[in-house]
């Protein structure tokens, strides 16, 4: 299998995925597990790979992907995405993302770890 189910059902864990997705674009640091931050990762970077392409086509396929969300009144997620972070990764092939981990999160022992943009302002 190429990913993990992380306990849960197709639709539930698509929608997990859409909301890490978005709040990385707006915050450009998460803190979850381990394991949610690996399959994070991919879809972030494919997202960014669209974004830096930039064509009307990229951005609906983008759209259908990550959700509606603001940050502080400002540009949506999806604005963040095409204008400011493909234009700073435009020199970038790769490796937009990078994991740090946190240790253990407190009530079950479940690896932490910080998601993160890399050359985040």
């Amino acid at each position: 299998m190429a990913y993990q189910k992380l306990s849960r059902d197709s639709s539930s864990r698509k929608a997990l995925f859409r909301d890490l997705v978005t709040d990385l674009f707006l915050y450009e640091r998460i803190q979850t597990t381990e394991a949610k931050a690996k399959e994070v990762r991919s879809i972030a970077e494919k997202l960014i790979s669209l974004a830096k392409r930039g064509d009307l086509h990229a951005r609906r396929q983008a759209a259908a992907f990550v959700r509606r969300e603001t940050l502080n009144g400002e540009q949506d997620a999806i604005q963040k995405l095409f204008s400011d972070l493909a234009s700073r990764y435009a020199e970038r092939q790769g490796g937009y993302t990078r994991i740090l981990k946190l240790g253990p999160r407190r009530g079950d022992s479940a690896p932490m770890v910080y998601l993160e943009l890399v050359d985040r302002a």
